[in-house]
C-alpha cells in the first residue's frame, strides 16, 4: 500500500522548481515552458545551466485564476 502526503503550497520554498509546479498545476513541464515564454507564468533562471524557477505568489495566482 503507498502513503501519499499532501502538501500544502504554503509549506513550500518561495521558488518552485519546474517539477514541483508541474505537478501543482498538473500540466506538463512543456507547457510550463512554453507559459514561460509567453508571459503567463515568468520562470527566474538560475546557474549556468538555466534551470527554472518559479515564484510561489504567481502560481498561487494561477491556482486561484486571477
Amino acid at each position: 500500500m503507498t502513503i501519499t502526503k499532501r502538501v500544502s503550497i504554503n509549506d513550500m520554498p518561495d521558488l518552485l522548481t519546474l517539477r514541483e509546479v508541474s505537478q501543482l498545476l498538473r500540466v506538463s513541464t512543456l507547457t510550463l515552458k512554453r507559459w514561460g515564454k509567453s508571459g503567463k507564468l515568468p520562470a527566474i533562471r538560475i546557474n549556468s545551466r538555466g534551470d527554472r524557477r518559479f515564484k510561489r505568489e504567481v502560481v498561487l495566482k494561477i491556482l486561484e485564476g486571477v
